[in-house]
């Protein structure tokens, strides 16, 4: 598996990787604006892609979206360029993640991640909450995965 990126530099693979990832996601045909993407590849397929958008630099926030068709992708290389793009590269203090009350998967992926849930009730709609996730910089750091 390899990394790629998208952005400025690369349009056509940026928007290719957001495609993917507002394909994924039920609620998402809008797709995205005024973003920057990451992606997975194993061979010639793209495995999954990270969506950094809604960019608040006066704030340090950016809010990220990501989908996978494998469950292999979350690896330790491909997490520090998830995390180390916003909060080192670009001087984020904080990633936040919107998930569906029902996507079971990636609210359990998110905790073990120490994001911090705030759940909201009807943000998708009258019959759905949705579950805000936060990831500060200093929780960043201190995760396992940082760990030698």
């Amino acid at each position: 598996m390899r990394i790629i990126w998208g952005g400025a530099g690369n349009p056509t693979v940026n928007q290719t990787i957001a495609d993917f990832v507002s394909g994924h996601i039920a609620g998402c045909e809008r797709g995205f604006a005024d973003f920057t993407t990451m992606g997975v590849v194993e061979g010639d397929a793209l495995l999954a892609g990270v969506v950094f958008h809604n960019f608040a630099p006066e704030a340090g926030v950016i809010e990220l979206s990501a989908a996978s068709t494998s469950k292999r992708w979350l690896t330790r290389p491909v997490l520090k360029g998830m995390f180390g793009y916003p909060l080192q590269e670009i001087g984020c203090q904080m990633v936040v993640l919107r998930v569906s009350e029902r996507n079971a998967g990636m609210i359990a992926i998110a905790e073990r991640f120490g994001f911090t849930p705030h759940r909201i009730p009807r943000l998708r709609g009258r019959d759905e909450a949705e579950i805000i996730f936060t990831l500060t910089d200093n929780e960043w750091r201190a995760h396992p995965a940082n760990q030698r």
